[in-house]
C-alpha cells in the first residue's frame, strides 16, 4: 500500500524474509508499473483489495498463509486530508482496525504497523521519544494517532504481537509525486517553478527508502511486541534549502537571483508543523542506522524521475500547489 514507505514495498520484496509477501494496491497514487522488477520474484504476490472490505480482508486470511503483517496501507497526503478528512478517519482508523483484528483472528506471528513522526505534533527544540504523548495537529497525523490506538489495544487485551513504528519523511525512487522532493523534481524537469508553502522555512527530516526498508527488516527481527520504535534520521532540511538544491542540481545554476526564478510561494497550510525532530536511540539499540548520505540518495532519485515520472497516468496532476479534489462521500 501507498502509506508512508511508497516506494519501499519493491526494496522490501528484494530484501525481504520468507516465501511470500502480500501487497495491497489501493488507490491514486499506486502504480504497478513500479512492481514490474520484482513480479517474477518467488516471494511477491500481488493482490488488489481494499483494506476496509472486512469479508475481503477476513477471506485473504483465510486462504493465504500469512504469518506476518507490514502495515503500509494508508491515505497519507497531509494537504488532501484537509479537504478530504472523513476519508482519512475511515481508511486509516477504520481499514487499520479491520486488518489487525482479521491478523490477530488469524494469530499472524507479528503485526506491524507503520505510523509516522507526525503524531506527536510539531517542536522547535524538544526532541520526540516514544513516550512522548501525541498531539497531531492535522486531519492525516490525527487519523494515524487513532489508528495507532486501536493496534496498540490488541497488544494490551489479547497480548496480540504488535509493533509500530514511528518514521521521518521517506524519499527516492517510485514515490508518487505529490510528497514534496519528487514534485520539486518533477516540476524543475518540466521547466515549472518549485512551489514553496508559507515561508519555507519548515524543516523535515529525510531518509532514503532503502535505509528505512532496513529499519522494517530489523523491526521485523528484532522488535519486541507491544514496543514502539521511532525510525528518524539527524539530516534535516527547510523545504527552501531543498528547493535550492534541486534547482542547483537540476538547472546547474548557483546564483541566488537565477534561483528565486525557480521558486513560487504559495499559501501557506491551515496547519504546518515548523519541525518533527526525533530520538532514535531505540531502534539504534537493535543494530540499524540510516547509511544513504543525502547527496547520493538525491542524485539517484532526480535520475530515477527522469526517465520515469510517466509510470502514474495521473502524475501531472499530482504536480498542484494543493491537490484538485472532489470531498468524499
Amino acid at each position: 500500500g501507498p502509506g508512508r514507505a511508497l516506494g519501499s514495498s519493491q526494496q522490501l520484496c528484494e530484501a525481504g524474509p520468507g516465501d511470500r509477501g502480500c501487497w495491497f494496491h489501493l488507490d491514486y497514487c499506486a502504480s504497478l508499473k513500479n512492481l514490474e522488477t520484482i513480479s517474477n520474484k518467488q516471494n511477491y504476490k500481488f493482490i488488489q483489495g481494499d483494506i476496509c472490505d472486512s469479508h475481503f480482508v477476513k477471506l485473504l486470511f483465510e486462504t493465504e498463509k500469512i504469518d506476518i503483517v507490514l502495515h503500509f496501507a494508508a491515505q497519507t497526503h497531509v494537504d488532501l486530508s484537509f479537504v478530504r478528512a472523513f476519508e482519512f478517519t475511515y481508511v486509516n482508523v477504520y481499514g487499520t482496525h479491520v486488518l489487525v483484528s482479521a491478523a490477530h483472528e488469524a494469530r499472524v506471528e507479528k503485526f506491524i504497523y507503520v505510523s509516522t513522526d507526525e503524531v506527536y505534533g510539531g517542536s522547535l527544540d524538544k526532541e520526540f521519544d516514544e513516550s512522548s504523548p501525541k498531539q497531531p495537529t492535522n486531519p492525516y497525523a490525527s487519523s494515524k494517532a487513532a489508528a495507532e490506538c486501536f493496534v496498540q489495544s490488541y497488544w494490551e487485551r489479547y497480548k496480540f504481537p504488535v509493533v509500530i513504528t514511528r518514521s521521518s519523511n521517506v524519499y527516492g525512487p517510485h514515490q508518487y509525486p505529490e510528497k514534496v522532493i519528487p514534485k520539486f523534481i518533477s516540476l524543475l524537469q518540466h521547466n515549472r517553478k518549485c512551489c514553496i508553502h508559507g515561508s519555507g522555512l519548515q524543516t523535515r527530516n529525510f531518509l532514503y527508502a532503502t535505509d528505512v526498508v532496513e529499519a522494517f527488516l530489523t523491526v521485523l527481527k528484532k522488535g519486541k511486541p507491544g514496543e514502539i520504535y521511532n525510525i528518524g534520521t539527524n539530516f534535516e532540511m527547510s523545504v527552501l534549502q531543498l528547493a535550492k538544491e534541486l534547482i542547483q542540481l537540476i538547472k546547474e545554476t548557483s546564483s541566488e537571483s537565477e534561483m528565486e526564478n525557480w521558486v513560487d510561494y504559495v499559501n501557506d497550510r491551515p496547519t504546518n508543523d515548523m519541525r518533527y525532530p526525533m530520538k532514535s536511540e531505540k531502534i539504534h539499540g537493535l543494530g540499524w542506522r540510516p547509511k544513504v548520505p543525502w547527496k547520493e540518495g538525491i542524485k539517484k532519485t532526480i535520475e530515477w524521475y527522469r526517465e520515469n515520472f510517466h509510470n502514474w497516468k495521473n502524475a501531472e496532476k499530482a504536480l498542484e500547489p494543493f491537490p484538485v479534489q472532489p470531498s468524499f462521500v
